[in-house]
C-alpha cells in the first residue's frame, strides 16, 4: 500500500494519480477455498477440513469487486485506500453451505495463517474516515497540494472513526448464512 500511495510524489508533471482498493476474499478465485470444498464434495470426501471453528474472513463477489474499483476511480483525490463494507463469513458456515451432509474435520492453523482477516488494524484507525458503505484510509504521507478526504470527488461526507477503531472479519456487524453463500456460488 504505502510504495503505491507515495508514488504519486513521484509522477513529475503527469497528471495521473493513485490510490489503493483494499478488500476481502474473492468468491471462488484462485486461491479460494471454494474450488477446494467443491472438489472434495465432488470426490465424495468423507470430512470437510476446517483449520479453525472460530476462523472469518471477508467476502465479495467478483462483480462487487469490480464496481467498487470502479466506483473509487470516480471518488479518489489521490493517496487514499479505499476499503469496501462487505459481509464477513465464518469458514464453518461456508463448509454447511457447500457440504451439509458431510462432517467437517478441524486440521490446526497453518504457519502463517491467520484466524480472521483485519483490513483496517487499530494502528490505522486515526487515519480512517467512515463512509456510508465504504471507508477511506488517509496517506500518512504529505502532498505538494493539501487533500480533503472527508469528501469524496462524488461529494460524499466523511467521519473520523472512535479511537482504537478496527475493520475485522470477526468483529464485523454484517454476516453471510450457509443460506447467503449458496445463493453466492
Amino acid at each position: 500500500d504505502k510504495l503505491f500511495v507515495s508514488a504519486n510524489n513521484f509522477k513529475g508533471s503527469s497528471q495521473t494519480q493513485f490510490s489503493v482498493v483494499r478488500y476481502g476474499n474473492v468468491v471462488g478465485s484462485r486461491g479460494s477455498v471454494v474450488p477446494f470444498f467443491k472438489k472434495l464434495v465432488q470426490n465424495k470426501a468423507n470430512e470437510i477440513p476446517i483449520t479453525d471453528i472460530r476462523m472469518t474472513r471477508f467476502w465479495i463477489t467478483l462483480d462487487e469487486g469490480v464496481s467498487f474499483v470502479l466506483k473509487s476511480l470516480k471518488r479518489m483525490h489521490g493517496g487514499e485506500i479505499f476499503v469496501p463494507k462487505i459481509p464477513s463469513m465464518k469458514m464453518t458456515d461456508l463448509a454447511k453451505a457447500l457440504a451439509p451432509n458431510i462432517p467437517t474435520k478441524i486440521i490446526g492453523i497453518r504457519p502463517g495463517e491467520k484466524l480472521h482477516e483485519v483490513m483496517i488494524p487499530k494502528d490505522e484507525s486515526h487515519l480512517a474516515l467512515e463512509f456510508e458503505d465504504f471507508f477511506i484510509i488517509q496517506p500518512t504521507i504529505s502532498f505538494q497540494t493539501p487533500k480533503d478526504y472527508t469528501l469524496t470527488k462524488l461529494h460524499e461526507k466523511g467521519q473520523k472513526v472512535a479511537p482504537d477503531f478496527e475493520y475485522s472479519s470477526h468483529t464485523n456487524n454484517q454476516w453471510l448464512e450457509p443460506d447467503d453463500l449458496l445463493k453466492l456460488l
